[in-house]
C-alpha cells in the first residue's frame, strides 16, 4: 500500500509542476497534496508545522499568482482586456503548440511565453487602446505572468526535492 501511495504522491507532484506552467491545473495545491499523500505512508512523516507552512505557502502563491499579473497590467497602464487576452493567449499556446508537434524545447517554452504577451496586446487593441499603451500593457501582463509562474515552479520543485530527499534518506537508512 505504501508503494502505491508513493506513486500517487509523485503523480500529484508531477501534476503540480505541470500546473505551474499550465493555466487550468492548480500547481501549488497539487504539489501540496502530493506531499500530504507521501506523508501518509507508514515510513515518511512530516510535522504539523511543516504541513501548515507548506499549505500557507501554496495558498499565498495561488493568491499572488492571481493578483501579480493584474498588478503588472495595471502598473503598466493596462486593463482587464489585456489580462483576459494574456490568459487566452496562454491557453491557445497550450492547445496549438502540441497540435503543431511543438511540446518541449526552446520552441515550446517560447510559445508559452509569447502566447500571453501577444494575447495581452491583442486584448488591449480589441478594447480600443492605442498602440503604445497596448504594448506597455502587454509587457506588464507578461511580466506579471512570468513572476507568478516562477513562484509556482519554485514551490513545486521544492516540494519534489523534499519528497525525493525523504525517499533517499529512507533508502540510505
Amino acid at each position: 500500500m505504501d508503494l502505491f501511495l508513493v506513486i500517487i504522491a509523485f503523480i500529484f507532484l508531477a501534476a503540480g509542476l505541470a500546473g505551474a506552467v499550465l493555466p487550468a491545473i492548480p500547481g501549488p495545491p497539487l504539489s501540496f497534496a502530493g506531499i500530504m499523500i507521501l506523508g501518509s505512508t507508514s515510513y515518511i512523516s512530516f510535522s504539523e508545522s511543516f504541513y501548515f507552512i507548506t499549505a500557507l505557502l501554496a495558498l499565498v502563491i495561488v493568491l499572488v499568482d492571481y493578483f501579480v499579473p493584474i498588478y503588472g497590467t495595471r502598473l503598466f497602464g493596462g486593463t482587464k482586456a489585456g489580462m483576459r487576452g494574456s490568459t487566452i493567449g496562454l491557453v491557445l499556446a497550450v492547445i496549438i503548440l502540441p497540435l503543431l508537434g511543438i511540446t518541449m524545447g526552446p520552441f515550446g517554452l517560447t510559445g508559452l511565453l509569447i502566447g500571453p504577451f501577444l494575447g495581452a496586446y491583442i486584448g488591449e487593441k480589441l478594447a480600443g487602446m492605442d498602440e503604445k499603451k497596448a504594448w506597455r500593457s502587454a509587457i506588464g501582463s507578461f511580466l506579471g505572468f512570468v513572476a507568478g509562474t516562477v513562484l509556482k515552479i519554485v514551490y513545486s520543485l521544492i516540494m519534489i526535492f523534499i519528497a525525493l530527499r525523504e525517499l533517499i534518506l529512507l533508502w540510505i537508512n
